[in-house]
Order: C-alpha cells, then structure tokens, then sequence
C-alpha cells in the first residue's frame, strides 16, 4: 500500500471508515465501549475483512447510553480493555486515512482514551463526511448522517451500532466522491482545503471540545527517485537489430545460436528476419528450454523452434521511458520485452539484464500500472504518483523537458488506456468492436511531449471512412463521451475548450479531417487558426497510427506550401506586457501566468516558424533546433528561447507539484516570491525578451 499524498485522487484513495459507540456524548468524559471500521478501496466498500469490537470501558455504562446503542454492561463484561481494543484498531487501520461522519468526536475520544492508558498516538490524516457533505450539498436541511445518506440514496442498516455506521459512513463517502468531481474537488489536499474552509462548522466542533476534523495539507516527505530510469528511453538500452531465427529451425540451432551469441533469448517468425509486426514473432529463451527439457526430454532438441516459442510477443516502444520497461517486466514477471518502433515493427530486445541496476532499486516510483488498469479508479491511483516523481526528479537537477515528457507519456497512457477500457464497455453494451479503424488523437502539450501537471484533456480522433452523423460517426461520438467521463475521472479534466473527441469538430473521416485543413490554410481567418493550431501537435496514442500520421504529414504540407498561413499563425502571437510600470512584474495574488508570458510566445514562434520552413518535428526544443540547424539566422533569439523554455517548465513543474499537495487549484500561474532574487532577474530577463517574439517570427518566416 502506497502512503497517500495530498495528490492522491479521493476515487483511488484507501481509507478506513469508523466510528464508536461511548458511554457519553461529551467527548471529554466518554469511553469507549464498541469500535466498527470497514475498508475502503479506492470507489469500494469492502465487505471483508472489517473491524466490529466491543470494549470494557472499565466503568458502568449509563442506562441513557445503552438505549442509544444497545450496550450494556454485561455485554463488554469479557471484552478486551481499551489498550487491547486499540491495538486491535490500530493493526487494522494501518496508517490509511480515517473517514467517518462528526470524526472529531471520535477523535477527541481516542485521543483521550490513549493519553489514559499510556499510548502514544499521533491523529492520522482525516476526513469528515458530514464536512464534505456541506461543500457537495449546503442546503441540505441538516447533514445529519441519515439525512445525508437519504440524499444519496445510500440505505442505513444497524444504525448506532458502531460498525453499521462505520459502514453508512463509507457507502456515504464514495457516493460523495463523484458529487466533490463536480465541483472540481479531486483529491484528498483538496478535499480538506475545501473543508478547513467552512469555519462555522469548525467552530461549532472546537465548541463541542472535538478535535480538528482535518487537518491541513501537508508536503509529503522528500523520496529519492533514481534518476537513470527517468533519463533513458528502452532505445537508448536496447540490443539492436534483434536475433531472429525461422520459427523451422530447430531447438538445437536456437540452443547453439544463442550459446554462440551469449544471449538468453532471440526471437522466432517464419521469415527469420527483423522488421515485421511484432504479432509475427515468438520468443525463445533459454528458461523456456530447461522448463521443457525437464518435461520432453532430449527430444524437445529436434522440434521446431517455432513450436516452443512464447506467443504472443509482450513489447514496447522504443520511445517509452526505461521505468516503464521495468515495470512491465515486473508485472509479467518475464525478463525480455521485444522493443517496437512507431509503426508496430521489431526493432531489438531490452532484458532483465540491461535494466538489473533498475530492477534492484525502490526509487522508481511509477511502474505499469496505467497499462493494465481495470478501472478510472486504477487509472487515477497511477496517475497520482506523478507529483511526487516530478519533484524528485527536479530535485536531482533533471532537465524539465524529460520531466515533461515524462508527464506527457504517462498522459497518452492513460488515454490510450480509457480507450481499452471504453472500447470493451461499448462491447458489452451491445453497441460492437469500433466500425472502421481509427487513430485516437493526443494534441496540444501531450502531443509535443511537453504536459505539465495542470493537463486536461485535448484529443481527437480520425477514422478511415464514414459521413459527419453517419453510422461510423455516431460510434465514434459515443466513443468519445465515454473518453472523456473516463479520464475525468480518472483525474485527467476536461478540456475547458471543449477539444475533444466527444465533439464533433474533433473527429471524422481522413477525408473530412483534410479537407478541414485544407480550407483552414487556405481562409486563415482567426478561428480557423485557433483550430488548425492542434493539428500541427497531434501525437497517435491508439488504433491505427498511420491515420494521425497522414493527417500530420498533409497539415505540413498544405502549410509550408501556403506561405501566407505560416505568416498569419505567427502573428496570431500578440504577447501581454507581464511588467509594471516600474519595470517589475506584475502578479495578480502574487503569482505570474508563465504560460500565457513565456510558453506561449515561445511554442507559437517554434510551430510557426517550424511550419513554414517545413521542420516536421512536434516538440518545441526539437523545432527550434531544426530552425537552427536551417541556418536561417536569428541564433542568439531561438537559443534563449531553448533555454528560457527550460527555465519556465521547471519553475511551472516544481509549483504545480506544490500546489497538488496543498490542494490548491493547479494553474500555470507560479508563486513569484518562491523565487530567489537570481531566479526573479533571470526570468524578468526572458520575458523582457520574449516581448520582440513578433518581430522575431516577421524577420525569420521569410528567411
């Protein structure tokens, strides 16, 4: 079980629910007489095991209690002591969250209760569902724990006894979870800003002589990451070309090629050659061998090696950060992986062995998890050690851009992954498998490899045939509102402008998706320009990539052949002046949009200029590289851009990490007194730079 942060989404969050039954409603001279817990795992209540025990509270029990609850005195006559009971509670708690309905009641009453028997105890971190209650519905009458649950729909069983309300208390919880989503509170930092907001409630509880109910969020404790498996992609590692053998070959030529070779594995097709879909091959190894050795005998040597071979291929990307490499190999608990380019060939192999340093090491916090998630529960628990890694790994002074596109890998992956998942929902609701093939579209940031961790969604989708409303369209339309309820909720909002695939405007047939290119390039009017933006960073994350990669390849072309276009998209760029006029920065609550003063400028001048010199890379460092290189002039500007892109992406990264955990609303806007004087001087000097960005673009689109 990973230790929550603030980050961590409440649909993925484990928690236990409590409550007590007490001889008094004072908390400041109750006892405990009955503790009832129930887990809760991510978006479920879990029936078993759960937590119900009577407790001796060492005194008679007043008749008033017992009429409440049921509990008499000859009931707790054999149960354990308090101490006893707690070790008990504490075991099956566990360090996870407390949930409970008025929890400072029963905080206030353990804290008590362990002071007595002489038990140190530091209050874990809370959650109140009569709290949130009040933030999802405020006019509720009351936010009773009956009332609240009659507002959701939750039935009450066994209601005061302690494990009937332990369990009310958590079925409350997880039907409030989708109501706080509405009102863009997704995880638990959020959730207890939210709460220490409602000072009445808080109020009357210090009243009352509870303890606090929540506490405020917290920055987690430093964790180290090893930085090489963040650095490194499975190609930079990788053994290429692969050894391929014909699957007709023998065992006994498998066993001598790689004995001659010194591998523990190579591959088998029928052509014995590299470069075909991965789906042709199989693979050897030398385990596999001793395993059918031991059963078949020597004969196993004269069988075909095709035979014996491991179908089908478990692989990745070539591009894919060496962590998740790793975590594959982990979660299939096999030591080779093919590697596969972008178009789904064999490439080369990576194995236990190029990665053993890796394998051996705890700092690699994320793994594989989003690849086989089962649910936007699962989805959104993966998604949520992002922060953490972030932050460590700018703590070891990792270039942002890897950062970034670490970021913006796991983006895809989660996208990649609700369209799995939706693709099967669709199934299973009677609707079939997709009608034509299709590519699933990231765009704007994630396409460039450049997120952040404020991301929301931008995607589209491109199919191979079919009209506007047509029978393939209304799959798709279908397809793409289930994308989008997916990764909101698996912590990835929607695009607030409404770029995505459950839109019409952001998805259709090849055909249709060119001729929207093509009458963009060719009106440039200013809406036009907004749109076709995104079509110039489109990344294909699923289904068939050739489809998202001829929709790139005619938007360059149609737009490096339009000369006036390139023209025009730079000169949508008129940047906002972020200085007073004093020559300081202007900050509105003490923060600075770094988006809207730095990347953009920069990001539109690298796609403008990249377009019109026909520079067909998608990353803004890759572009501005490009235009470099094209010896066009303008060097020292586009340097400072390269650099001055860094800087902003660092300083964006480590704030918004900040804010996740504070539970504050993540934004582009970055905390100017977090910075030094040094850091203030050298970003003034960028963004008093960036202000030319216009003349810049004018001067080198021509060029």
């Amino acid at each position: 079980m990973k230790t929550p942060t603030g980050a961590t989404p409440l649909i993925a969050l484990d928690s236990v629910a409590v409550d007590t039954e007490t001889t008094s409603l004072d908390a400041s001279k109750a006892r405990v007489v009955q503790i009832g817990a129930v887990t809760v795992a991510g978006a479920r209540v879990l029936a078993d095991p759960s937590l119900d025990q009577l407790v001796n509270p060492g005194e008679p029990i007043p008749a008033i209690a017992s009429a409440v609850h049921g509990i008499a005195d000859a009931d707790v006559a054999a149960a354990p002591s308090f101490a006893e009971a707690w070790r008990r509670f504490a075991d099956y708690a566990d360090g996870r969250v407390l949930v409970g309905h008025s929890i400072g009641y029963d905080l206030a009453v353990f804290d008590r209760e362990c002071r007595r028997a002489g038990i140190g105890w530091t209050p874990p971190r809370t959650l109140c569902v009569r709290l949130l209650a009040t933030v999802a519905k405020p006019d509720l009458p009351d936010h009773s724990l009956d009332m609240i649950a009659a507002w959701l729909g939750v039935p009450v069983r066994n209601r005061h006894s302690a494990l009937g309300d332990a369990r009310a208390a958590a079925d409350v919880f997880v039907a409030l979870v989708p109501r706080l989503l509405e009102r863009g509170i997704r995880t638990l930092a959020e959730a207890e800003r939210a709460c220490l907001g409602l000072a009445g409630e808080l109020e009357s509880a210090h009243r009352a002589g509870w303890k606090e109910p929540v506490a405020a969020p917290s920055q987690p404790r430093f964790e180290a990451v090893d930085p090489f498996a963040y650095r490194h992609r499975v190609g930079d590692l990788m053994s290429s070309p692969p050894l391929v053998e014909k699957a007709s070959a023998t065992v006994r030529d498998v066993v001598g090629r790689m004995a001659a070779d010194k591998v523990g594995a190579l591959f088998v097709s029928p052509g014995g050659e590299a470069g075909a879909p991965v789906d042709a091959y199989g693979i050897v190894t030398e385990r596999d061998i001793v395993r059918r050795l031991a059963a078949d005998g020597p004969a196993l040597l004269d069988q075909g090696a095709g035979d014996v071979a491991t179908r089908p291929l478990a692989s990745i990307r070539a591009a894919a950060f060496v962590y998740r490499a790793v975590g594959r190999m982990d979660r299939l608990g096999i030591r080779h992986l093919a590697v596969r380019d972008d178009s789904n060939r064999l490439i080369g192999m990576i194995s236990a062995r190029d990665v053993l340093r890796l394998r051996a090491s705890s700092a690699i916090q994320l793994d594989d998890a989003i690849e086989h998630a089962a649910t936007a529960a699962d989805m959104a628990a993966a998604w949520a050690t992002l922060p953490s890694v972030a932050r460590g790994l700018i703590a070891e002074s990792v270039d942002a851009r890897i950062i970034a596109a670490i970021v913006s890998d796991e983006l895809c992956a989660m996208t990649r992954r609700a369209a799995v998942l939706c693709e099967r929902a669709m199934q299973e609701a009677g609707k079939g498998p997709p009608p034509v093939p299709y590519s699933l579209l990231v765009l704007g940031s994630g396409g460039r490899g450049e997120s952040l961790l404020a991301a929301d969604q931008d995607n589209a989708i491109v199919f191979a045939e079919g009209e506007p409303d047509g029978p393939e369209d209304r799959w798709f339309a279908d397809f793409g509102e289930r994308l989008a309820a997916t990764l909101n909720e698996a912590g990835i909002p929607l695009c607030k402008g409404g770029v995505m695939a459950r839109n019409p405007q952001f998805r259709g047939s090849i055909d249709l998706w060119m001729s929207r290119v093509d009458g963009w390039v060719r009106r440039s009017n200013p809406a036009d320009l907004l749109n076709v933006d995104i079509v110039f960073d489109l990344l294909p994350v699923h289904g068939d990539a050739t489809l998202g990669a001829r929709l790139f390849e005619h938007a360059y072309e149609r737009g490096q052949a339009e000369k006036t276009f390139a023209k025009l998209l730079g000169e949508q760029l008129v940047p906002g002046n972020p200085f007073t006029l004093f020559g300081g920065l202007q900050t509105d609550g003490g923060r600075i949009d770094l988006k809207l003063h730095g990347l953009f400028p920069i990001v539109t001048a690298a796609r403008a200029l990249a377009i019109r010199h026909g520079v067909r890379r998608r990353s803004t460092r890759d572009r501005l590289e490009g235009l470099m290189a094209l010896d066009i002039g303008g060097d020292a500007d586009l340097a400072a851009m390269l650099s001055g892109h860094v800087m902003l992406l660092q300083l964006l990264l480590a704030q918004q990490s900040r804010d996740l955990f504070d539970g504050t609303a993540v934004s582009n806007r970055v905390v100017l007194a977090s910075l030094d004087r040094r850091r203030q001087d050298e970003l003034k000097e960028l963004l008093k730079r960036l202000r030319a960005t216009p003349d810049l673009i004018r001067d080198l689109m021509f060029a």
